[in-house]
């Protein structure tokens, strides 16, 4: 019995090795294709100087250590490359939205989003930004990203979102 099992061990292995080895897909001869290495099409059509542009290459979203208004490393490298995309295209303007999921009552999640947003404010002028470009408003636990206990769900609730604005009114 032992013998038979290892012959049947022997031939499925085989025929795995000789699937995987020909590089041939099992219709027509052709090259099989790798799902890893396809062509995407996401981001190829960006405009330079677009919102998708900012929001696919630059990035939007600054997060925040529960109780903080802190930037962090992370936040901060996210906001240099936010105040040099908003230097090459001094057309935008940016709303930026403060959130909070933290300890306290609604009145405190409204001051830590708005700290939260002036943070985001104060470096990002601190990097050139002009001011007058930038309306923060902190919006405390209203649209968060996710209502569930779990800290690395909570962690996304905790952020500015940076929206650039074309409307010269603003």
């Amino acid at each position: 019995m032992l013998g038979l099992a290892r012959i049947l061990a022997a031939s499925i292995a085989i025929l795995l090795c000789g699937c995987a080895s020909s590089g041939r897909s099992g219709s027509g001869g052709a090259p099989a294709v790798e799902m890893t290495s396809a062509p995407t099409s996401t981001g190829t059509n960006l405009q330079a100087g677009s919102e998708e542009d900012f929001i696919v290459n630059v990035g939007r979203r600054t997060f925040f250590k529960q109780g903080s208004a802190d930037l962090d490393e992370t936040a901060r490298v996210t906001l240099q490359k936010q105040a040099q995309w908003l230097q090459q295209h001094p057309q935008w303007k940016v709303k930026l939205q403060g959130f909070a999921d933290d300890p306290g009552s609604p009145a405190q999640q409204k001051n830590i989003s708005q700290r939260r947003a002036d943070a985001v404010r104060n470096y990002l002028a601190s990097l050139g930004v002009g001011p007058e470009r930038m309306k923060a408003k902190g919006y405390g636990r209203d649209r968060l990203v996710g209502d569930c206990p779990d800290i690395e769900c909570k962690a996304q609730n905790r952020r500015v979102v940076t929206n650039p604005q074309a409307d010269p009114d603003f």
